[in-house]
């Protein structure tokens, strides 16, 4: 039996080319990019190459770009290395303030809640609305004196809801001319407020220019755009207060300790150029994909789509539905059997047994939650792939819905 894969939020393929490039890394071109003999000079020349691509892409500076193991990895950095530099610059007492949406990426909020409960900041937690959506007031509302970062994803890894990151930036924008110019905390040193975004489900489909968006730090991970897994893309704007994250060497302009991933950075730099190359082509063909997938799933019985509706605030690779009467675990497994590979949620807290926090935050009810069901697309998949997914799910659905009585 073919297997179809629609995980694509969880992981994708990498693309042919950028194991092509990549290959050359680990066997001829295996220097250390630290080492001065030519291997290691080598090395070196395919980073900066890399982090020129990146930085074209982005609209960001060379020294604006640090390659990491991947977003988790570079979102802690972002919020633990704001806190940590804003610690030393606050009056003695005071903690740093964070703003966060409560849909985030575990790796968002679970390092946010740690730095609360271990008293190093102070976070107030955003709203949002039934589609997952953070209104711009709403976060200026909630700023402090002593707020020193907002937190809010590009694109909700669960539901694809797309946040007006670029309506965010611009409040944040404004508030910093008018109220930041001089800090209210020290008269001496201004103390602007950093706006953070985890684009990671964005890159494939939607402009990621720094500047047009506004934010001050964005993460990026290689594997969620055809790139390989372990690698990873932290832009952090130049004059961002943030204290390093990995102590032990002078890698990433003396801010990430540890000998580059030379061979996956050459990989992320291919994916990367491929998708930005093919963004439009390849978002009309997903989009194309996702309405139809839509639109003959809402036609099953007591099937709902969570998130927004097709269009300008939906991401073209996600669609997210919750299937009353079942459970979404029974569900994906009778599905893995029949040939399809889903999920139940973000990958991350696959191996959870509590409801989604991101459909709780939107509504939805811890029992009914239990019953969703997560198809991401790529570029890769076709329509006959779509209906034939239909085709099953229809099927399992009526199968594990007449199993629920007897195992209740």
């Amino acid at each position: 039996m073919n297997m179809v894969y629609f995980d694509n939020a969880a992981t994708t393929a990498v693309s042919e080319l950028a194991l092509k490039e990549m290959s050359p890394y680990f066997s001829q071109k295996y220097g250390n990019a630290s080492s001065l003999h030519q291997y290691g000079q080598e090395a070196s020349q395919a980073l900066s190459k890399a982090r020129q691509t990146v930085t074209q892409i982005l609209g960001a500076k060379p020294s604006e770009i640090f390659f990491t193991g991947g977003a988790s990895e570079s979102n802690n950095w972002m919020i633990k290395g704001v806190v940590e530099a804003a610690s030393s610059l606050l009056p003695a007492g005071a903690k740093p303030h964070l703003i966060v949406s409560p849909i985030e990426h575990h790796c968002v909020l679970d390092t946010a809640e740690y730095l609360e409960q271990s008293g190093q900041a102070q976070v107030s937690w955003l709203s949002v609305d039934s589609a997952g959506l953070v209104g711009p007031r709403d976060i200026i509302s909630l700023i402090q004196d002593n707020t020193v970062l907002v937190s809010v994803m590009y694109v909700n890894n669960e539901i694809g809801t797309i946040e007006p990151i670029a309506e965010i930036g611009a409040a944040l924008r404004e508030y910093n001319s008018q109220n930041r110019s001089v800090s209210p905390l020290t008269s001496h040193l201004p103390l602007p407020i950093a706006f953070h975004t985890d684009a990671v489900q964005a890159v494939q489909y939607l402009d990621c220019r720094v500047d047009r968006l506004g934010v001050d730090a964005l993460s990026l991970s290689a594997h969620k755009f055809h790139g390989p897994k372990g690698v990873g893309i932290a832009f952090i704007r130049q004059g961002t207060k943030i204290a390093r994250f990995i102590h032990g060497g002078a890698q990433e302009a003396n801010q990430r300790a540890g000998t580059e991933n030379v061979s996956g950075i050459v990989g992320l730099e291919a994916a990367l150029l491929e998708a930005a190359n093919n963004r439009q082509k390849n978002f009309e063909h997903v989009s194309q994909l996702q309405k139809s997938l839509i639109d003959q799933v809402l036609r099953i019985d007591n099937v709902q789509l969570t998130g927004p509706l097709p269009g300008r605030h939906r991401v073209p690779h996600i669609a997210s539905f919750v299937v009353s009467g079942v459970d979404g675990e029974a569900l994906l497994l009778r599905l893995d059997s029949e040939g399809f590979a889903v999920s139940s949620g973000s990958a991350c807290t696959s191996a959870s047994l509590d409801p989604s926090h991101v459909l709780l935050a939107i509504g939805v009810g811890e029992a009914e939650s239990h019953g969703s069901i997560r198809v991401s697309l790529s570029s890769y998949n076709t329509q006959e792939e779509v209906d034939q997914f239909v085709v099953a799910f229809k099927k399992v659905i009526k199968e594990v819905r007449a199993l629920a009585p007897r195992l209740s």
